[in-house]
């Protein structure tokens, strides 16, 4: 059974940094990402990578300033997220593909404010 524990959200100044964590048992998957959906708006995708190669994907909004990164050893996937802005407030969600199979998390919430 595939079990996605997130952690790392919280309230954070305008210019900080956040990193969120995506701890996945159960098994390997062939992509692994993170979304956001903040009140009102619909889920959006953040950034994703490939197991096979590494390759990695951005949202425009985040390019620059956000990382996906995996650490294989420990099945987790992390979100280094630097120059936060209001815009930024969401609920994140991790998800990981395998197969026809889609898995997601429970989300962490971050809040950017002043």
């Amino acid at each position: 059974q595939v079990q996605l524990v997130e952690s790392g959200g919280g309230l954070v100044q305008p210019g900080g940094s956040l990193r969120l964590s995506c701890a996945v048992s159960g098994f390997t998957f062939s992509s692994y990402a993170w979304y956001r959906q903040a009140p009102g708006k619909e889920r959006e995708l953040v950034a994703y990578i490939f197991s096979v190669g590494g390759t990695t994907q951005y949202a425009d909004s985040v390019k620059g300033r956000f990382t996906i990164s995996r650490d294989n050893a420990k099945n987790t996937i992390y979100l280094q997220m630097n120059s936060l802005k209001p815009e930024d407030t969401a609920v994140y969600y991790c998800r990981v593909v395998r197969g026809a199979t889609v898995s997601w998390g429970q989300g962490t919430q971050v809040t950017v404010s002043s």
